[in-house]
């Protein structure tokens, strides 16, 4: 058996930070966070509410990215592949 752990979201190969997920619960963390967005944009129209939809937004950000560090890749500056 892998004893490996299995991300949910690989590194980017350049820069810092995550790129798209490569299991099925990453893509569920995606679509959520994807329709709370869109969600809020209804329930919190920017233009009449924009203070209220940047707080939610970025609250919204605030757990991606915690998903991100818990279940992602450890994150480090990267410049593409190792020399072979």
């Amino acid at each position: 058996m892998n004893d490996s752990p299995r991300y949910w979201f690989p590194a980017k190969r350049y820069g810092w930070g995550w790129g798209l997920p490569t299991a099925w619960q990453g893509w569920v963390v995606m679509l959520v966070f994807i329709a709370l967005l869109v969600m809020g944009a209804i329930w919190l129209p920017p233009p009449r509410e924009l203070l209220a939809f940047l707080i939610y937004t970025a609250v919204l950000w605030a757990a991606l990215l915690a998903v991100c560090w818990v279940k992602g890749e450890p994150p480090r500056w990267r410049w593409g592949d190792p020399p072979k």
